[in-house]
């Protein structure tokens, strides 16, 4: 049975009501908007950007081999934005047509209060600026926050698992509770979050157990999407050794499922099929071997205020520096402007023998899964 969601009044992060905090714009209390508030950020290639992935922090409770090295050293705490100033900038981003916000990390519930930064940014659901406020999630910390997510506004949520099989599950996440996760997953379902599974697609590791991981996924009412391997950061082991094109993939499942392309989108990169046995729907998401840039509608930013227009390229904009430098927001709506001019047309992930070096050093813990 669904839960009722009871809504309390949205505030942000200085105790504003969003009533209140709308009025700024016009009073000039606390943060005046700039001009640039209002105009769309479309890029020089005509993609119009709507959807803000934001790491409120890059560690995380599990190290999973794909992700990162065993052994991570995480940024000093004192160099992460603070929830009000994470609060301030995704507010500009949806000032300029941001429509779906997703927190991310790391894992973004360990970061300590940060269900006080959903509660703040909840605000803008109920202004209707924002159409969705979601998070990707490992689940370790789901039975603990679900039900306030939902209280949030919070109505899907993405988690990553995969593989059902405890001792492989651990081996993947280098330690990680499979129980844990699982209970997760129910408390969220029993709160009334819709739950999107991730799985990336292991050579060697779990692509025997993709469709009964599919079958167990929809039979639970979840859509799953599986993953490429990107290659990011060092992970000290070979991608090679772990990369699992899609296209194999979908052909073996083709040997035994009924697959039907369907135009349903998620609001992400992933393409999806019906699949007729089980009757749910499985997404692919191929920066390999298809990628997807020429709709994308994304940009990044890091828990240190870093702007990545595409996740598979280095260039980047500092927006912290601008955020600190003035209580007004016209120096951020300026660095916005400048990375959005730069948003390059594609990445250049590259997996193979000859490319041992990942495409770029920074881990996907840091940019934001």
């Amino acid at each position: 049975m669904q839960r009722m969601v009871r809504h309390q009044p949205a505030r942000d992060l200085t105790g504003r009501s969003h009533v209140a905090a709308s009025a700024d714009a016009t009073t000039g209390s606390g943060v005046a908007s700039s001009g640039a508030a209002g105009h769309p950020m479309v890029d020089t290639f005509g993609r119009a950007v709507s959807y803000l992935r934001v790491s409120v922090t890059d560690r995380c409770d599990f190290r999973c081999a794909y992700c990162m090295s065993e052994h991570m050293t995480f940024l000093p705490r004192q160099e992460l934005l603070t929830l009000e100033e994470l609060d301030r900038l995704c507010t500009a981003f949806i000032e300029r047509g941001v429509k779906k916000l997703r927190l991310t990390g790391g894992e973004p519930l360990v970061r300590r209060d940060v269900m006080t930064l959903f509660r703040a940014l909840s605000r803008h659901l109920a202004s209707g600026q924002l159409d969705e406020l979601t998070l990707t999630t490992n689940g370790s910390q789901l039975a603990r926050h679900a039900a306030e997510l939902a209280d949030c506004g919070v109505r899907r949520i993405n988690v990553s698992l995969d593989t059902r099989d405890a001792e492989r599950f651990r081996a993947i996440t280098r330690g990680g509770d499979l129980a844990q996760v699982l209970a997760g997953i129910r408390a969220a379902t029993e709160a009334g979050l819709k739950v999107k599974l991730n799985a990336v697609a292991l050579k060697g590791e779990n692509e025997h157990e993709i469709p009964a991981l599919m079958e167990w996924a929809h039979g639970e009412g979840h859509d799953l999407s599986l993953i490429e391997v990107m290659p990011l950061g060092e992970v000290g082991g070979d991608r090679v050794d772990q990369y699992l094109p899609l296209s194999v993939v979908r052909e073996r499942l083709a040997e035994r499922f009924t697959l039907t392309d369907i135009p349903y989108r998620s609001g992400g990169p992933a393409r999806f099929v019906e699949v007729k046995e089980t009757g749910g729907r499985l997404g692919f998401i191929t920066p390999l071997t298809h990628n997807f840039c020429e709709g994308c509608n994304r940009v990044r930013v890091t828990c240190t205020g870093t702007l990545y227009m595409c996740l598979g390229q280095e260039d980047a904009v500092d927006l912290r520096a601008p955020l600190r430098a003035s209580r007004d927001d016209a120096l951020l709506h300026e660095a916005i402007d400048a990375g959005i001019r730069r948003k390059p047309k594609g990445h250049d992930f590259v997996i193979d023998r000859a490319t041992s070096a990942p495409a770029v050093p920074r881990h996907m813990s840091t940019t934001g899964g």
